[in-house]
């Protein structure tokens, strides 16, 4: 559907049939620079399946008025939810299949997978990574992104089945809901630090070339709507930042220096060079957003940290096998990580659930881990302390 009229009359076939919407989108990521939609699939028993050109139709009112209240059916909702608020369509209930597998005990969650183990049919992913900007779209996309969808409400009731089968019903809900209500991610400080290979940059001055090709590169990727690693790799904006360039000849010489605007623009890449090496403002050697290190230095930074952290995981792990849970859906390693660097004064089980909750850990979670994550800590506390007279 590309013209408003089109879309108005799915609108309405929708809002005259019953049940749950599966609701899927298409982006074009590795493509463009924008994540939005590029193609929103919408199936519900009784109407069929529509297929909706968001750049083409514009306004998506209409459809969250007649779809809003219902329960939405996303495999991954987390992945789409953003593009489609974007346009305006945000659902107050949803059932993830992806998350609904996870916490059923299914081996492999991939929409395939889950299609081939709840249904018994083979779903062809062969146009998952195309670019899905593309206009027109090939009869091929558009029958793949149709099956995305059309048997997203069957699975659905199969999962659900799983779930209220192994008494996870309430569990599910709960994750499901938190999907919904988890903010937006903020901004990063510092970006320009996930560079792939910065580690491999030394000096403040370099990481400063390094930071300030990041910048032009991502200005110029938002300019063009491109995504920045098809102009100006990753690759080459730390060899630039490594090698001692002394002039935009120099840069233009360096084979490691790639991409589809890498010579196109080398005027451009030069001036953020120059302005690299130029500032005052240079960057420290470490994130400013590392508020938590890895745990494999905790053994040095924070011993009493790391021994909390290892007497958690396997009680953790214990767990999460004796319900059919795989362990980070039990509890997000990125709690275990912060509970363990930051515990509560006090090492009860209720005080470990006040501090799960804070860092928004769901009442399921707590109600599962609090009584043995508290009894990690106090056997970690009681393990001896590895000294120079330990082995004597």
């Amino acid at each position: 559907m590309d013209t408003r009229d089109e879309y108005l009359t799915a609108v309405a076939e929708l809002a005259a049939a019953s049940g749950p919407v599966a609701v899927d989108a298409e982006r074009a990521s590795g493509f463009r620079y924008s994540q939005r939609a590029y193609l929103i699939q919408v199936f519900r028993r009784g109407a069929g399946t529509f297929l909706f050109d968001p750049p083409a139709i514009g306004s998506f009112a209409e459809l969250q008025a007649a779809i809003g209240e219902v329960e939405w059916v996303l495999h991954a909702a987390s992945q789409d939810l953003p593009c489609l608020r974007e346009v305006g369509l945000d659902p107050v209930l949803v059932f993830d299949t992806e998350l609904g597998a996870r916490l059923a005990g299914m081996p492999r969650v991939g929409l395939g997978a889950v299609v081939e183990e709840t249904l018994g049919l083979h779903l062809a992913k062969e146009h998952s990574a195309a670019d899905w900007s593309t206009r027109p779209l090939p009869d091929s996309w558009l029958t793949y992104a149709a099956l995305d969808v059309e048997l997203l409400v069957d699975v659905r009731d199969r999962i659900a089945e799983r779930l209220d089968a192994a008494g996870k019903s309430t569990i599910a809900a709960q994750e499901f809901a938190a999907v919904l209500a988890k903010p937006a991610a903020e901004p990063k400080a510092e970006p320009w630090r996930r560079l792939s290979g910065i580690s491999t940059v030394r000096g403040q001055r370099a990481l400063a070339v390094a930071r300030e090709l990041w910048r032009a590169r991502d200005a110029y990727a938002q300019e063009v709507d491109t995504a920045p690693g098809r102009l100006l790799p990753d690759a080459s904006i730390v060899a630039a930042a490594r090698a001692p360039l002394a002039s935009k000849r120099e840069l233009a010489a360096l084979k490691t220096f790639m991409g589809r605007a890498s010579r196109a623009q080398i005027d451009r890449w030069w001036a953020a060079i120059e302005t690299g090496l130029a500032t005052d403002d240079l960057p420290s050697h470490r994130s400013s957003e590392e508020s938590i290190p890895p745990p494999r230095s905790w053994a040095d930074r924070s011993p009493e940290a790391d021994r909390r952290y290892r007497a958690v995981r396997p009680r953790l792990q214990q767990i999460a096998d004796g319900v059919g849970l795989p362990v980070e859906n039990l509890l997000t390693p990125e709690h275990v990580r912060r509970i363990a660097w930051n515990p509560p004064a006090e090492s009860s089980p209720t005080a470990i659930g006040d501090a799960l909750a804070a860092i928004g850990a769901r009442p399921w979670q707590i109600d599962a881990t609090a009584q043995a994550i508290a009894e990690a800590f106090v056997e970690a506390l009681q393990e001896p302390v590895a000294g120079p007279d330990a082995a004597s």
